[in-house]
């Protein structure tokens, strides 16, 4: 099983990340990918991945610190895509919930990255919170213009909407909201989205999905999420496990041979 989306970086993990991370694969997780938030935590993102080989990095400018994007932000971003380990630009992306930067920041910076990945040649990993027209127009018209695949992580839209998206050959990514009781539209999504295009994520410390609602997240509970959702299509969860496993190393290039360097 894979966890599309953590955060080990985060000050939560301080007191037992290196036995949360130590202890993935006794509890039947092949990776994970650390998803980032500013220039620090992709810096941690990347020490991470070094230090563990079952980590890769994604790393980016989350949409509340867009206000602090710059040139040298973005220089130091190329450097640090250079390693190895980063197989992806993200989470990046819009939020209207908590405008912590100004929109028009928001979607100026999100549109840099954009363009930033495709010039990389990464794919991208998607926040977008209250946001959904706007992300999904920016996305839609730098599909236009550029060569990229993006990931919905932690998907919250219609299901018309994700199928939009998957017009477009992008991912969706759902988790723990999936379990929560009166979250119906994470649950739709999980029985329509095409089974090639979907990943399993935990957002970990955040979002824990049910039974453990309330604690904190971590990686070895994409389990809940992985079982609700096979359920929800009558299907076999070992089953899911294996194509979702699948179709995460295919979004971020992460192959055999590059899980034996």
């Amino acid at each position: 099983m894979i966890d599309s989306h953590v955060h080990l970086d985060d000050e939560a993990f301080e007191e037992d990340r290196e036995e949360v991370i130590k202890s993935l694969s006794e509890n039947g997780i092949e990776l994970v990918i650390n998803n980032s938030s500013d220039l620090p935590s992709s810096e941690r993102s990347v020490k991470l991945a070094n230090k563990y080989e079952n980590i890769y990095a994604a790393i980016g400018v989350h949409p509340h610190e867009a206000s602090f994007y710059n040139d040298e932000v973005e220089k130091r971003l190329i450097e640090l895509s250079k390693d190895k380990k980063v197989v992806a630009i993200g989470e990046i992306g819009l939020d209207y919930y908590y405008d912590n930067s100004p929109r028009d920041v928001q979607k100026e910076v999100f549109k840099r990255q954009i363009e930033l990945a495709a010039k990389l040649k990464k794919n991208i990993v998607i926040h977008s919170r209250d946001a959904a027209k706007d992300t999904f127009d920016i996305l839609k018209e730098a599909h236009e213009k550029y060569d990229f695949t993006a990931l919905i992580h932690c998907f919250s839209q219609s299901v018309d909407m994700m199928r939009e998206y998957l017009k477009m050959g992008d991912y969706i990514a759902l988790g723990g909201a999936v379990t929560f009781k009166n979250a119906k539209t994470p649950k739709e999504v999980a029985k329509a989205v095409d089974l090639d295009r979907l990943l399993l994520e935990t957002d970990c410390p955040y979002m824990t999905p049910v039974p453990y609602r309330g604690k904190r997240n971590e990686p070895k509970f994409v389990k809940f999420s992985c079982q609700y959702i096979a359920d929800l299509r009558q299907m076999d969860a070992g089953e899911l496990e294996k194509i979702t496993a699948i179709n995460t190393k295919r979004f971020f290039g992460i192959w055999k041979w590059q899980l034996k360097k």
